[in-house]
Formats: structure tokens, C-alpha cells, sequence
């Protein structure tokens, strides 16, 4: 089997959400000692969980925060305040436990995975998962990133990552990223398949001045010029003006929604990458969770066209995945609400006075 037919028969086995166990949450959610709804949003995400996990009751008792990593050859034109070097860097900080993401991991009880997609330079780790499909990507404002068999490539290493976490008892996933220059692609990629202006998904990323940012402004949009990625077709997209580890969060999240894990998505790259995953397959939508809005510009436009809305705004723009593990907590949060408050039955308590 090919890596087309692969994505195909992932994509056909991504199926809806659980009815009859989303309607048994709902009815708990209705008896529990509270008034009906006061929970808010925490009891709308307890009801998708139940659906997703096809489980009234739903549990995470393992979580996971997944970590792709990949460089990016439009880095050339100047469009970030760090070098491409940070990004092998970074990821052994991770590895060694020291990065911002394992600290809020090790706070939600998550384990960390990094993943080499296409980081330029070789890093060696024994926690390391190597899936190199290239060292890093070209620059996309002289031509295409990668070609559309490296992009399938990568959606298939992040389907292959899911299959690992499943296996391992992972039922909540945090999807995050490490790649010095990716909010540049992010912008394109979101440019492209939202089908809005450039400048409204630019932002400074790293913490670039005005010249800077209008450098990045016009390496996105020679990139789009340059390549003409097809809308339609959102490999054709992730190849032309994508990342390696962009198109891996995209594949993960195809891979973890086949079975049936639901999948935090981070800021502005996680984002741009689930933009990608929808897409491909409108119904992966159901197993996504939004956590935080991104300081990026570019990130509220990007949850607009999913019609996500963020419970978290806590001015962030790290990236790794920081905001999806904080994400994690709400989750719990709503698996715990749903499965441990008493019953206005069971508890003795005297429900509402009825009209």
C-alpha cells in the first residue's frame, strides 16, 4: 500500500462522534448536584469526550504530549529573530527534561515525545523518535518546500506516531512543535486554505521588529506567488509552502482520531497543521480541542475558519505545545466533573422546584 492510499483508507475510517454515549453524558451531566448547564463549557467538552472515547464515563488515565520537530530553508530570508541551530537545541533540552514543555507536562502527567521529522542536523537521544523524511525543507519563497511524496510522507509519520501512543495505552494527546522559522509556513498555510490575506496571519513570531515582520509579509506571500498551492488540495498545500513537522501534526491528528483519541491542539503551528487535518477530512473537526489563543495574529483567524473557541488566554506564544498541556487539565477536569460528582439521587439533595 502506498502512502496515498494509507492517508485514503485513515481519512474513511475516521468515523462521528458516539451518539448514544454523548446522550447518556448529557443526562448525567442533567442529574448531577447542580444546576442544570452552570458547568458551561466544561460540560460541553465532557459530552465531546464521551463521544469521542464512545464512553459516558470517559478516562485519560495516560496522557501524551507529542513534540514534531523540523527546520525550514525560509529561514534564508530572515524571517526569524533565532537561528536555525535552536531548533536541534531545543529539542535535546527537551529530551533532558528542561524545556517549558515538560515542565507543564510533568504538572498534567503527561510524557513527552519528541519526534525528528526534519530537523537539519542529527540529534542523538535515546528517547528520540527518528522519522527523518528530509533535512528540513527548502526555501519555499524559490520553489516548493518539499515534494508532495515527502509531505505524505510526513502525514504518515504522524499517523504511525499515533498507532505508537496508542499501543502504549494513550488516550489523550497535546500537540505541539519545535521548528525555528515554522510560523512562517503556518501563515501560508493558513493564508491559502482560509483564504484570507496574508497580513492578517503574519505576525512576529519569535519576536520580530516592524522590518522584520515585513520581511516575513513578503516571504509568505512570494512563497504563494512563487509555488500557486492548490486550495483544494491541502498536500499540494503542506508541500508547496508547508513543514515536515506541520504535515506530521496534521497526520497525528488524522491517526489519533481512527482511534478515537481526542487531540489538544496548541497555538498558531498546531493550529494551521489541525487546518490542514480538517480539510483533508471534515470529520476529524470532532476530535480536536482547542486550548489556548496564541499571542500570534494569525492564530484567532485560524480557529475562526474551524469554528473553534479557545477557553484559555493567557497571552502565550511559545509554541511546543505549552498551551495544549494546559489544555489538559480542563479535559481531566471534565472527565472527573462527569464521573465523580454524586447524583442529586444518590447524594439526598433536593432538585429544582418546578413551575
Amino acid at each position: 500500500m502506498n502512502v496515498e492510499e494509507q492517508l485514503a483508507r485513515v481519512i474513511a475510517n475516521i468515523g462521528p462522534l458516539h451518539e448514544d454515549a454523548m446522550m447518556q453524558a448529557a443526562d448525567r451531566l442533567d442529574r448531577l448536584t447542580k444546576p442544570q448547564g452552570s458547568l458551561g463549557r466544561l460540560e460541553q467538552l465532557a459530552v465531546q469526550l464521551a463521544g469521542i472515547r464512545g464512553e459516558p464515563l470517559p478516562r485519560f488515565p495516560r496522557k501524551a504530549a507529542v513534540v514534531m520537530a523540523g527546520d525550514h530553508g525560509v529561514c534564508e530570508e530572515g524571517v526569524s529573530a533565532y537561528p536555525a541551530e535552536v531548533t536541534p537545541q531545543m529539542v535535546l533540552n527537551m529530551l533532558s527534561g528542561g524545556a517549558a514543555i515538560n515542565v507543564l507536562a510533568r504538572q498534567a502527567g503527561a510524557d513527552v515525545f519528541c519526534v525528528d521529522v526534519g530537523i537539519s542536523g542529527d540529534v542523538r537521544h535515546p528517547d528520540l523518535i527518528e522519522r527523518k523524511v528530509r533535512r528540513g525543507t527548502a526555501n519555499m519563497c524559490a520553489g516548493p518546500a518539499m515534494t508532495r511524496e515527502e509531505a505524505l510522507r510526513s502525514l504518515a509519520v504522524g499517523m504511525e506516531v499515533a498507532g505508537l501512543l496508542a499501543g502504549r495505552g494513550v488516550t489523550l494527546v497535546a500537540a505541539g512543535e519545535m521548528g525555528i522559522g515554522n510560523t512562517t509556513p503556518s501563515a501560508a498555510i493558513a493564508a491559502v486554505l482560509a483564504g484570507v490575506p496574508v497580513e492578517t496571519v503574519v505576525g512576529r513570531g519569535t519576536g520580530l521588529d516592524d522590518e522584520g515582520l515585513a520581511v516575513k509579509r513578503e516571504a509568505v506571500r512570494r512563497a504563494i506567488a512563487v509555488n500557486r498551492p492548490d486550495s483544494d488540495d491541502p498536500v499540494d498545500v503542506l508541500a508547496k509552502v508547508g513543514g515536515l513537522e506541520i504535515a506530521a501534526l496534521a497526520g497525528l491528528m488524522l491517526g489519533a482520531a481512527t482511534r478515537r483519541i481526542p487531540v489538544v491542539i496548541d497555538g498558531f503551528i498546531s493550529s494551521a497543521a489541525a487546518l490542514a487535518a480538517v480539510r483533508l477530512c471534515p470529520a476529524v473537526l470532532s476530535y480536536l480541542i482547542a486550548s489556548h489563543l496564541s499571542e500570534e495574529r494569525g492564530h484567532a483567524v485560524v480557529l475562526d475558519a474551524l469554528g473553534l473557541a479557545p477557553p484559555i488566554r493567557l497571552d502565550m506564544r511559545l509554541g511546543e505545545g505549552s498551551g495544549a498541556v494546559l489544555g489538559l487539565h480542563l479535559v481531566e477536569a471534565a472527565s472527573r466533573l462527569i464521573g465523580e460528582m454524586a447524583t442529586f439521587d444518590s447524594a439526598g439533595v433536593s432538585r429544582r422546584r418546578e413551575d
